[in-house]
């Protein structure tokens, strides 16, 4: 899978967000919600969270971080399918979590999708100014542009 683009959508009174056509026919039918790293939601289809959570059983349960990092990601997440208008209802808590009210973004992020709400997204956005030294971190890091 291979999400890319970045969507806007109003989520409804009921917490329901329409998922873009190009996502949903990479999640297929079902898939999981949960929160996510910097105030988002990540979305993941269930092969890509089954992998995800093989390699959380690998972490160390005598690690506390493994063990803080696994209960974030699995008390938060959720099993969700698409309606017939292609929405997903997303739980209040996942909502208040990524402080998601009305306005919000659909971002492709390779295996994933991530939720935002539309201004953590549009602070998010504004990397421009620093874009450089980020990638000259990650440059030590092995990733070349």
């Amino acid at each position: 899978m291979m999400f890319m683009g970045q969507y806007n959508h109003t989520m409804d009174t009921k917490g329901r967000l329409i998922v873009p056509s190009k996502f949903r026919e990479q999640l297929g039918e079902e898939f999981v919600v949960t929160k996510g790293l910097d105030g988002c939601l990540f979305v993941y289809g269930n092969g890509e969270w089954e992998q995800l959570v093989e390699k959380l059983r690998a972490l160390p349960l005598t690690n506390q971080n493994a063990r803080k990092l696994t209960r974030f990601l699995m008390a938060g997440a959720v099993n969700c399918e698409t309606d017939r208008q292609g929405r997903i209802l997303i739980p209040s808590n996942l909502r208040e979590y990524a402080g998601i009210a009305k306005d919000a973004v659909l971002a492709g992020n390779g295996s994933r999708v991530e939720i935002w709400s539309a201004e953590r997204w549009a602070e998010e956005q504004k990397i421009e100014e620093n874009v450089e030294e980020i990638a000259a971190e990650l440059d030590g890091l092995g990733f070349i542009l």
